[in-house]
């Protein structure tokens, strides 16, 4: 790593299929939209702990508890659509199934990174998976069939933004 500053987050990623059935409700919602900033495919995610801007030394000590925390594979499961209403356009957002073993593995996150000093976020977790930003829509959220993958691994992740898109890189 080098010496600038990054902007950090703890994320799990999605294997190619759970990517496919995420962009699949990008176009649907995308067809019954006026516009919208869709998240790009690679940079589909859930967060588990939104850490922000680090120098190369606090970046160093996130990928160590990264590193170090253990957890049993556990499914996790895509199962709603919603928004959160915007001035500028909603954010739309695919609902994730807060089951005990993602609660569980995001609380020890967050206890491990403040432990060796990073600041708690302070609002309560809600696990979601961003779809799209800035939506001028008259759709309302539809049913969906659940659909999901086993986790078993988790990620540090830099987001930075080049030749004028976010860019999501595990770290």
């Amino acid at each position: 790593m080098d010496n600038r500053i990054l902007r950090l987050f703890v994320a799990i990623n999605f294997n190619n299929e759970t990517k496919g059935r995420l962009v699949a409700l990008q176009n649907a919602l995308r067809a019954r939209s006026k516009r919208g900033n869709f998240t790009l495919p690679e940079n589909l995610h859930i967060t588990l702990s939104f850490i922000g801007d680090s120098d190369p030394r606090q970046a160093t000590a996130a990928k160590a508890v990264i590193e170090s925390l253990r957890f049993e594979p556990f499914a996790v499961s895509i199962k709603d659509l919603g928004y959160f209403r915007r001035d500028r356009g909603d954010l739309w957002w695919a609902g994730v199934d807060a089951n005990k073993p993602l609660l569980d593995l995001q609380r020890r996150l967050a206890d491990s990174l403040a432990g060796v000093g990073f600041e708690p976020e302070k609002r309560r977790y809600s696990p979601h998976v961003t779809l799209a930003r800035q939506v001028v829509t008259d759709a309302i959220p539809w049913s969906i069939e659940p659909f999901g993958e086993i986790v078993n691994k988790i990620h540090l992740m830099k987001s930075e933004r080049i030749n004028g898109k976010s860019t999501y890189t595990a770290i």
